[in-house]
């Protein structure tokens, strides 16, 4: 039997310190591509948070809030992004994702896939019932991505986050379990 965590593209997996210097690497690319500016960091504080990551996870009980994993391509072992979940509420069953991937790696499948297993998870594993995505209304792409995804635009932000110089709008997006569903069955058994 083949991992729930590999599909045809991609394997998701824990942090590793290694993987330090890509998530360094997606940080700068994201800056380039109109993502917030932040500080510069040093590559020692991504070595201590990428240890530090790594420890966590080994230690991670399922019940957490949070899963953050690294987006593997399957041919190369190379690290092309990352995919997290973060608010998970078990009491509303709502949680929100977010996903990066490398500037070179992206238009590959690798996004669509991490995002399908990480909410096949959270949905069919986890049993939550909602997941929402927060994305800069200026990002074509990711707008249509989710769309794709089989994502409902819920809302807008106005001027909602201040970047580059301006105000900028956040769009929200949410699917259910049984729309996720829908969008992405289950391949018939073997």
């Amino acid at each position: 039997m083949t991992s729930f965590w590999t599909g045809e593209r991609v394997r998701l997996r824990a942090i590793e310190t290694a993987d330090a210097e890509a998530f360094l690497r997606f940080a700068e690319e994201e800056e380039r591509l109109g993502g917030l500016l932040l500080p510069p960091r040093s590559a020692a504080s991504y070595e201590t948070w990428a240890k530090a990551q790594s420890q966590a996870q080994s230690a991670a009980e399922p019940e957490g809030e949070g899963i953050q994993l690294v987006i593997e391509a399957v041919g190369t072992g190379q690290a092309v992004g990352a995919v997290s979940v973060r608010h998970a509420d078990p009491v509303s069953g709502c949680f929100e994702y977010g996903v990066t991937i490398g500037a070179d790696h992206r238009r590959a499948g690798y996004a669509a896939e991490a995002v399908v297993m990480v909410l096949r998870y959270m949905f069919d594993e986890r049993r939550y019932h909602k997941c929402q995505a927060r994305v800069f209304a200026h990002n074509e792409p990711s707008l249509a991505f989710h769309r794709r995804l089989g994502f409902t635009e819920e809302g807008r932000l106005r001027d909602q986050v201040f970047f580059a110089g301006r105000h900028h709008d956040l769009v929200l997006f949410g699917i259910l379990a049984p729309e996720f569903a829908g969008a992405h069955p289950l391949p018939p058994s073997a």
